[in-house]
């Protein structure tokens, strides 16, 4: 078993992070595997330095030891050019010049597991005017998900504990691959890279398991293994909403700061305890 904790160098990390770190700490060392992070840091106007030191320290207070390294995105973007181009010379990918104002004046279509469906405005744009589009305008690369759908054909994923689930990538629509400010997206990202990381085990919060579905879907595109998934109840604050890294009082850093002890801390989330004020829900 090899299982990752991959946090995102935006923000402090607070109970939440947490609790998924441990549950996936726990499952590898309680299977004699492997525990590997990775640091999701291509969000080049909102990941910090500070966060990723902060965040392996965090970890190491927690008593979470490593077995290795940790990966870095920001190494891999060739590796997400690469997929992309070959989604591309396929056709199954589309250059998107729409802003969010145009997305939202055009929007009449319903809402999927990601929120609006994208309605399609530059899927079918000519040949021509997207060359010369491209080389004036910016714009992120979609996924044209009925041509991905019919190229894939059924698929399945294995939810721990639930058994297999059928894969419903179409609810999402046309989804973002490549960001206008961003190389690759979180679903292209995390795919590529738990496939290059030899994950296993993919174990996240609970509010992730839509987005499940069409990770399997690029898996199938792009010739990738599919790990099982396992998917936890999420750390909801006394107000019953689920944290954010906004939450300055979960903080973990403001939890070393009054004196709790990681190693304890973690033994606690182990076995499903939390501070009191903090409860543990399903989305």
């Amino acid at each position: 078993m090899l299982t990752r904790f991959a946090p995102s160098p935006t923000g402090e990390l607070h109970l939440g992070h947490a609790y998924s770190a441990v549950q996936a700490h726990q499952a590898a060392r309680a299977a004699g595997g492997r525990f590997l992070i990775r640091i999701d840091d291509i969000d080049g106007s909102r990941s910090r330095e500070e966060y990723v030191a902060a965040a392996l320290a965090d970890l190491e207070w927690l008593g979470l030891d490593c077995d290795g390294d940790a990966m870095r995105q920001s190494n891999r973007l060739g590796d997400y050019a690469a997929a992309l181009a070959d989604l591309d010379a396929r056709g199954l990918v589309y250059p998107c010049f729409c802003t969010r104002a145009d997305i939202a004046a055009s929007l009449s279509a319903p809402h999927g597991p990601s929120g609006a469906i994208y309605p399609g405005t530059c899927r079918n744009l000519p040949a021509r005017e997207r060359m010369r589009r491209m080389a004036a305008e910016p714009h992120c690369w979609r996924l044209d998900m009925a041509r991905a759908v019919a190229a894939a054909g059924d698929l399945f994923w294995e939810d721990a504990g639930q058994g297999a689930r059928a894969a419903d990538a179409a609810a999402h629509g046309d989804i973002v691959l490549a960001r206008k400010d961003a190389p690759a997206s979180y679903h292209l990202a995390s795919t590529l890279d738990d496939a290059a990381m030899g994950v296993t085990h993919v174990i996240r919060g609970a509010d992730l398991i839509a987005s499940t579905d069409i990770h399997r879907l690029l898996q199938a595109l792009l010739g990738l293994a599919t790990p099982v998934y396992r998917h936890h109840a999420l750390v909801c604050g006394a107000d019953g909403k689920r944290l954010a890294k906004r939450d300055a009082g979960a903080s973990l850093a403001s939890l070393r700061a009054a004196g709790i002890d990681g190693t304890a801390l973690a033994a606690d989330l182990r076995a499903g305890r939390l501070p009191a004020g903090y409860s543990l829900r399903m989305p």
